[in-house]
């Protein structure tokens, strides 16, 4: 049986398959490890599996796509936590509580006319 979500982050759209299994989480058809490249990008996609208690107990195949690395983990994370939640329903609590569940909505801010930025303005100058 595999359950699927969907999960999103600032431009990454991440579509999430969970099997049972050993744990072996795969990304675009790589290892989670050679893919993601930096330990805190993993620990942030097994903290929904850690928080239910399920690390060992699925695997988890997943195409990220858009932004970039961060952005990717992220967005595998809720994609995790919502397909945990369609496994079982009383893993929606402890999901809930740890803030694995909300989407994170902040996005990079577009870069405004006359400006450096999207908020930086030119040194000012009196004289």
């Amino acid at each position: 049986m595999k359950f699927y979500a969907t999960g999103r982050r600032k431009t990454a759209i991440a579509r999430v398959w969970l099997f049972p299994g050993e744990g072996k989480i795969t990304i675009n058809r790589r290892d989670a490890e050679s893919y993601l490249n930096r330990a805190t990008n993993i620990k942030l996609i097994e903290q929904p599996l850690n928080a239910t208690g399920t690390r060992e107990q699925y695997d988890i195949w997943c195409t990220a796509r858009g932004g970039g690395l961060s952005g990717q983990a992220g967005a595998i994370r809720l994609g995790i936590a919502r397909a945990l939640i369609r496994v079982a329903a009383e893993h929606r609590e402890p999901l809930k509580a740890a803030g694995y569940l909300t989407r994170d909505p902040r996005k990079v801010e577009r870069k405004k006319y006359g400006r450096k930025g999207a908020r930086a303005r030119f040194q000012f100058s009196k004289r």
